[in-house]
C-alpha cells in the first residue's frame, strides 16, 4: 500500500516511509568508503592519505546540491500541504534548473583551485600530485553529484522514496564494481577510483532527472519554468543549515588533517580517514532519517495538523536516541575489524586507528538527535535556527575542542573532540526545541 504524506504515522509506517531515504544516504556515503578500501589496499598509504586530504573540498561542492534539495523540498512539500500543486511543480523545476547552472560554475572553480588548495593545506610533495589527480577527476562530475543530492530529498517529497532507494543502490553498485575493475584489474590507481565515483554519481543524478522529465505517477514533475529569485532565496536560506553542516564538517576535517599531520604525521591522517568512513556511514542513517521525515513534517506544518507534528517529533526523538545507543556499541565492536580491513598492512596504524575509535564512538549517542533537530527546523521552514544548530555543532564546538584538547591533554585529546562537540550541540538543540514549542505547537 502506498504511503502518503497526509497519513497518520505509527512507528511501522514511519519506518517504512523513511527507510528508503536512510538506505539512500548510506549507499551515498559508501562511495568514499569503497574508494578508500581499494586505494588503501591496492594503491598505497600515501595515495590513501591524499584521497582523504582533498575529500573535504569535493564534499563542499556536492553539498551545495544538498542545500538546494533539503531547503527546496521543504518549500515544495509545504506548498503540497497547502494544496498548491502547480506552484509546487514550478518551484521543483526551478530548483533543478538552478542546481545544473550552479554545478557547472562550481566545477570550473574547483578545477582551478584544487592544486593551490592542496598546497595551502600543507600537502606533502609526495601527496600533492595524487591530491590534484583525484580532485580534478572527481570535481569534473560535480553537477551530477549535486543533482543526486537534490533528488534524494525530492523523491521523498514526491512520495517515491523507494524509487530513490533503487536509483541510489544502482549508483552504489556501479561505483563498487567499477572500483574493483578500474583499480584491482586495470590498475588505474587513484584515477580509476575517481572515475568510478564520478560514473556512479552520474547514475544517481541523471536517472531521476529522466524520470521527472517524463509523465510519472509521483506528486511532482519537471515542466518549463523561469528562474525566480524568491523561491530560490527561500530554499537556499532554509537549506543553509545543511550547507553549513557540510561546509563546517569539511572545514573541521581540514583542521583535523592539519593537526594530525603536525602531531602524528601521515599515519594520523590515515587513521582519521578510517574514522571518517565509519562516521560517514553511521551518520548517514540519521541524515537519511532526517531527509525522509522532513517532507512529512513540512506537509503537516503546511496543513496545520498540529497533532501529527507532535506525533512525528515524539516518535523521531525515540528512534534517534535508540539508534544512537546502538551505533555507539557497534562502533566499539567493529573498531578492530574495520581497522584491519582498511590498514591491516601496517600494525602500528591498526593500533592507532583502534585506539582512536573508542572515544569517537561515544559521539553517536547524541549525533543522530542533533542532526534530526536541525533538519526538523528546516522542515518547518525555519532555516535560521536550523543553520545555527548546524553551525555551532559542526564548526564552533568541534573547532574549539580540536584546538584546545591537544593543548590540555596532548595529541590523544583530538579523538575526544567530536564527542564533546555533540554534547554541547545537544544542549543547544534542546534549548531551541523548548523555546519554540509554543510557536509551532509540536510539544
Amino acid at each position: 500500500m502506498r504511503i502518503r504524506l497526509s497519513d497518520h504515522f505509527t512507528y511501522p509506517r514511519l519506518l517504512r516511509f523513511v527507510l528508503p531515504s536512510i538506505v539512500m544516504m548510506v549507499f551515498t556515503s559508501i562511495y568514499g568508503v569503497v574508494d578508500g578500501f581499494f586505494v588503501s589496499n591496492y594503491v598505497g598509504k600515501v595515495p590513501f592519505a591524499a584521497l582523504n586530504f582533498v575529500m573535504p573540498l569535493i564534499m563542499v561542492l556536492g553539498g551545495m546540491g544538498f542545500m538546494v534539495g533539503t531547503g527546496g523540498s521543504a518549500l515544495v512539500a509545504m506548498e503540497l500541504g497547502c494544496g498548491n500543486k502547480e506552484r509546487a511543480n514550478r518551484y521543483f523545476t526551478i530548483m533543478v534548473e538552478f542546481t545544473v547552472l550552479l554545478g557547472v560554475a562550481l566545477t570550473a572553480v574547483g578545477l582551478v583551485l584544487i592544486r593551490p588548495f592542496s598546497i595551502w593545506l600543507g600537502a606533502t610533495p609526495e601527496m600533492l600530485d595524487d591530491c590534484v589527480l583525484y580532485g580534478r577527476i572527481t570535481i569534473g562530475f560535480t553537477t551530477s553529484f549535486m543533482l543526486q543530492n537534490v533528488f534524494q530529498s525530492f523523491l521523498a517529497a514526491a512520495e517515491k522514496p523507494k524509487l530513490g532507494l533503487w536509483v541510489t543502490v544502482a549508483a552504489g553498485v556501479t561505483n563498487a564494481i567499477l572500483d574493483w575493475l578500474f583499480i584491482a584489474v586495470f590498475r588505474w590507481g587513484l584515477a580509476g577510483a575517481a572515475l568510478a565515483t564520478g560514473i556512479g554519481q552520474c547514475v544517481g543524478g541523471i536517472l531521476p532527472l529522466i524520470y521527472f522529465l517524463r509523465p510519472n505517477s509521483s506528486l511532482l514533475r519537471l515542466a518549463p519554468a523561469r528562474l525566480e529569485l524568491r523561491p530560490l532565496r527561500q530554499a537556499c536560506v532554509n537549506g543553509s543549515s545543511e550547507l553549513m553542516s557540510n561546509i563546517s564538517s569539511s572545514v573541521v576535517s581540514l583542521l583535523y588533517n592539519y593537526q594530525l599531520m603536525r602531531l602524528l604525521g601521515e599515519d594520523g591522517v590515515s587513521a582519521f580517514g578510517v574514522l571518517m568512513y565509519v562516521r560517514f556511514v553511521f551518520l548517514a542513517i540519521s541524515i537519511g532519517y532526517s531527509v525522509g521525515s522532513a517532507p512529512l513534517v513540512s506537509f503537516h506544518f503546511g496543513a496545520g495538523n498540529q497533532a501529527e507534528l507532535k506525533n512525528l517529533l515524539r516518535k523521531s526523538m525515540a528512534l534517534m536516541f535508540g539508534s544512537g545507543a546502538a551505533l555507539t556499541v557497534l562502533g566499539m565492536v567493529l573498531a578492530t575489524p574495520l581497522a584491519r580491513i582498511f590498514v591491516g598492512y601496517d600494525a602500528d596504524l591498526v593500533n592507532l586507528t583502534v585506539y582512536a575509535c573508542y572515544p569517537s564512538a561515544f559521539a553517536f549517542l547524541l549525533a543522530g538527535f542533533n542532526i534530526f533537530a536541525s533538519g526538523f527546523f528546516t522542515a518547518l521552514n525555519n532555516g535560521g535556527i536550523s543553520a545555527l544548530i548546524s553551525f555551532l555543532r559542526t564548526l564552533v564546538f568541534q573547532t574549539s575542542f580540536i584546538l584546545l584538547l591537544p593543548v590540555i591533554i596532548g595529541a590523544n585529546g583530538i579523538w575526544w573532540a567530536t564527542t564533546l562537540a555533540e554534547v554541547a550541540a545537544f544542549l543547544i538543540s534542546m534549548i531551541f526545541l523548548i523555546a519554540k514549542r509554543k510557536r509551532y505547537h509540536y510539544l
